[in-house]
């Protein structure tokens, strides 16, 4: 199952848990440090919170969450088919995720197709300091 995403900028998370988990009469799937994400099936929504306070806008970013890596690259074959700027990310860590993407470009808003791979310790990735053995 396909499912829109909406990301969104929140002040205090824990206050946002406890806001959406009462809306829509689920608890959150995944818990971490400054994140949440909820996997809502009626309406079919992944609600993703991010700790960001002071931030200018409520919406981080939006998105398709789809179910396979061929999906992403059949919707990413559709959108460039009509010319729409993409930035392929592929293989990344993002949002606790190890999830295979692409971004929509020129938007208001950030926009990105992908798929979960698997779950992840990190939000992001984190680029690895090299060290100096001399």
């Amino acid at each position: 199952m396909s499912r829109l995403q909406l990301a969104l900028n929140v002040e205090h998370l824990d206050t946002a848990i406890a806001h959406y988990t009462k809306l829509f009469g689920v608890a959150p799937a995944k818990i971490r440090p400054g994140y949440a994400n909820f996997a809502i099936s009626n309406p079919p929504l992944k609600l993703v919170l991010i700790e960001n306070p002071g931030a200018v806008d409520s919406i981080n970013h939006l998105g398709v969450e789809v179910q396979s890596v061929e999906e992403v690259r059949a919707e990413h074959e559709r959108v460039t088919n009509v010319g729409m700027p993409t930035f392929v990310e592929g293989e990344t860590v993002c949002c606790y995720a190890v999830q295979d993407k692409f971004w929509i470009e020129g938007g208001t808003h950030k926009f990105e197709v992908y798929t979960v791979l698997a779950d992840a310790e990190q939000m992001k990735n984190t680029p690895v300091a090299l060290t100096n053995h001399e």
